[in-house]
């Protein structure tokens, strides 16, 4: 039974203890604020970082977002970050199909302006509503303003032989009222009719912490993963051999935790409190 409020793993790789963490990757949805509502001071978060010396990159399986709108909102809450820092499902979506289809081509995209613009900037065009069309590829996110008739033509490409992408897993996503449907869902929908499993790029899958990791320049054993979703967030960081930090202002609960193996690097109500728990000689964690 987990009692206190936060506290270590103690059974820790002793091998990444050889290397000094070096960067930071956060989740935003859960992590930083939910919808536009903070979770914590988000400016006095981005200072401890640096207190520790320690480099943040935000990392988010939503693809509804453009990196400009992330940016923006940080900005609103005092924290300037290089465009670089903003790793989004999209943004890696765009790099894995620029690396299938080098020479770009046609997409059928379910999905809001954050994948689009990501595909378009990345040299692809996406499809209308003509179903004599040819896709490369169907590529899912999430999409709220989503219509039967697009099921359907997803379905129909899908049939035809384009892969299937989907940006990510969440079936849920973390709103101020409570959890909401996520882009998983729209992907599950489309399997079931289709019978076409999908290529999937977001956490827990590699692509998205790859993107990070190459553009931070940093080691897994360097680095620390923030969520708050032991699905998504956690999973995928332990895959890779990253540092882990599930924080409780989300979606994953205590109790969920208590059953999950193994135990998260830390566990922590939020995360201005998972940096308190590292020491200044972030070498070593316990």
């Amino acid at each position: 039974m987990i009692k206190n409020r936060a506290f270590l793993n103690p059974v820790i790789d002793p091998m990444r203890n050889k290397h000094p963490l070096k960067t930071v990757l956060l989740d935003m949805d859960g992590v930083l604020w939910h919808g536009s509502k903070a979770v914590i001071d988000i400016k006095a978060l981005f200072d401890a970082i640096q207190g520790l010396d320690l480099e943040p990159f935000c990392v988010t399986n939503n693809s509804t977002r453009t990196v400009s709108y992330h940016l923006g909102i940080l900005e609103g809450f005092g924290v300037s970050l290089d465009p670089s820092r903003v790793v989004t499902s999209a943004e890696a979506t765009a790099e894995f199909l620029k690396n299938e289809f080098p020479l770009a081509g046609d997409l059928f995209v379910i999905g809001e302006e954050g994948i689009k613009e990501a595909l378009v900037s990345s040299g692809f065009q996406i499809l209308g509503d003509d179903p004599a069309q040819a896709a490369l590829a169907v590529v899912v996110g999430l999409d709220r303003a989503l219509t039967y008739q697009e099921l359907e033509l997803a379905v129909r490409f899908l049939e035809r032989g384009a892969l299937f992408i989907g940006t990510n897993p969440d079936l849920t996503i973390p709103t101020p009222s409570g959890p909401a449907p996520g882009a998983g869902t729209l992907i599950k929908a489309i399997e079931v009719s289709s019978g076409k499993k999908p290529y999937i790029i977001g956490k827990p899958y590699p692509a998205l912490y790859s993107l990070a990791l190459s553009r931070a320049n940093s080691l897994p054993e360097e680095t620390l993963m923030i969520g708050d979703r032991l699905d998504t967030d956690i999973l995928g960081a332990q895959k890779m051999g990253l540092w882990t930090a599930l924080v409780l202002s989300g979606i994953s609960t205590r109790e969920q935790v208590e059953n999950w193996d193994p135990k998260p690097d830390f566990i922590a109500d939020d995360v201005l409190q998972v940096l308190g728990l590292l020491r200044k000689d972030n070498a070593k964690f316990i």
